[in-house]
């Protein structure tokens, strides 16, 4: 890995760092559907990433320790803490958000 590399890497990671603190902290008003709906990726799917990254460098890590490590806090509490029911209208912009992007 060249210097120039390293700092590319050092860079991306700080970055994540940023987009985690901003989920944990500054907008947790955001629904995992909503994520899904504009961005096509949640924060579930960020622990998975963070999981297979983790796997890639033969670091086991089970799908909590992930979530936790995304959510800033055990998945259950978060999930008592911040999530809500979807409603009918976050279903029906998911499903037609799922259908756009298959295929």
């Amino acid at each position: 890995m060249t210097e120039s590399d390293f700092e590319t890497t050092q860079i991306q990671a700080a970055a994540f760092r940023s987009l985690l603190q901003h989920l944990m902290q500054e907008r947790t008003d955001v629904q995992n559907i909503d994520l899904m709906i504009h961005a096509g990726f949640c924060r579930n799917c960020l622990s998975d990433w963070y999981r297979d990254a983790a796997e890639q460098r033969g670091i086991t890590m089970t799908k909590d320790e992930a979530r936790e490590a995304v959510y800033g806090m055990p998945f259950a509490q978060w999930k008592s803490q911040h999530q809500r029911e979807a409603t009918p209208e976050q279903l029906a912009a998911f499903e037609a958000a799922q259908r756009r992007h298959a295929g």
